[in-house]
């Protein structure tokens, strides 16, 4: 790739990238696609913005924690399959082991709502979400066309908050870029591949629908409280779009309505979900921890988080063998385009809400945003430093 780190790098190169991700990456899963993008295209040059886009722009549409899933195709395309397993883990570690601990009530915080650290943090997830969605249009939005797309789509998703719209405006992008934009052709380097064969990426789909369907049906038939765990967080991680906070609502149904965990229990465990890194879907690791049927304690959080985040992985591992294909037949390109731009925009109405709405709560708030944006664009301090000092001033002064 043109311009690209595009040797093949190892899993614990990959393990050690996004651990420091996984510790660093507050402000929910648009503020990660930010993180990713400076550590990864811009300091390491693992690939190019037009490539990270188009992977952004593939797991928009899939189900699932978005950001674990761009984690997962980048760790894949570095390392194989051992890269996309050390990018998981190390990404979603942190988090989990926290918010399990907190479960078992070795981490008490207290109300988190105040807290002047946590009060940084998001502060420090604006500039952070700013810098990737300027450095995004930039790039995804350099005509007219294009930028009004991004606005266009900015604009519907802010009026209609909802996660069918965005993934309808998406659709939309798609059909106005075949119609209206023209792709150059594509170069010959120009190549987004994945050491995955077309017959695994079937198997992995396959997989993919045959426990959605069938991990019902066998809780029922057998009453087992451990199969239905798995299922019902399977389930969760199946069939939710839009990412942690869409699926807190499905959560609580399927844990606070049953009685598998208590109304109280849930809320403090969301709580301290806020104040972590790295996905808010870890919160099923909580959740397991926390169940007063069935598996329980560390057998439930580990059952919890393997089957939230399986769905995530089958589809990352059953359709990206067929990417890169699709992406550079002509009409697709032309489409891509239009995806590419109007996912600049969702992530611009993102940045107003709520990563601006939640981060910007004060005037010394704002200053602190400024001041990490300004630290990282034009002196260049790494994404991880800037987080960490911005929780700290925030301790202090707000």
């Amino acid at each position: 790739m043109r311009g690209t780190d595009a040797r093949a790098g190892t899993a614990g190169e990959v393990f050690w990238v996004f651990l420091r991700l996984g510790l660093t990456s507050f402000g929910g899963p648009v503020a990660h696609l930010g993180y990713f993008r400076d550590a990864l295209v811009q300091r390491r040059r693992w690939l190019t913005d037009a490539a990270y886009a188009d992977i952004v722009a593939l797991c928009q549409f899939l189900p699932g924690p978005a950001s674990s899933q761009v984690g997962m195709a980048l760790g894949l395309r570095r390392a194989g399959i051992a890269g996309m397993l050390a990018a998981w883990v190390a990404f979603t570690m942190p988090s989990a082991v926290v918010l399990v601990a907190f479960a078992f009530g070795v981490a008490t915080w207290g109300d988190l709502d105040g807290a002047g650290w946590l009060l940084g943090l998001k502060a420090a997830a604006v500039a952070v979400v700013a810098q990737a969605v300027l450095g995004m249009a930039k790039s995804l939005t350099p005509d007219a066309p294009r930028a009004t797309i991004a606005a266009a789509g900015m604009i519907v998703v802010l009026l209609v908050p909802s996660t069918w719209v965005q993934v309808a405006v998406i659709v939309a992008g798609g059909l106005v870029g075949l119609a209206c934009l023209r792709a150059p052709q594509a170069e010959a380097d120009d190549v987004l591949a994945f050491p995955l064969s077309r017959r695994t990426g079937a198997v992995c789909l396959g997989l993919f629908a045959l426990l959605l369907a069938g991990l019902p049906v066998l809780a029922a038939l057998t009453g087992d409280p451990t199969v239905g765990l798995v299922d019902l967080f399977y389930r969760a991680g199946s069939l939710v779009f839009g990412g942690g906070h869409v699926v807190l609502p499905l959560l609580e149904s399927e844990t606070v309505t049953t009685g598998l965990v208590g109304h109280d229990t849930f809320l403090a465990g969301y709580g301290a979900a806020q104040a972590v890194p790295g996905p808010l879907f870890t919160f099923a690791g909580f959740l397991g921890a926390s169940t007063t049927v069935g598996p329980t304690g560390l057998v439930g959080a580990a059952l919890a988080l393997l089957a939230i985040f399986l769905p995530a992985a089958l589809l990352v591992l059953g359709v990206l063998p067929f990417w890169d294909r699709l992406r550079r037949v002509r009409p697709a390109r032309n489409a891509l385009l239009g995806i590419n731009a109007v996912v600049v925009g969702i992530l611009a109405a993102a940045l107003y809400d709520p990563v601006f709405t939640q981060g910007v709560t004060s005037a010394a708030a704002l200053a602190l945003a400024v001041a990490v944006f300004i630290a990282q664009t034009r002196w260049k301090v790494p994404a991880w430093a800037a987080v960490i000092g911005a929780g700290v001033i925030g301790q202090i002064v707000l």
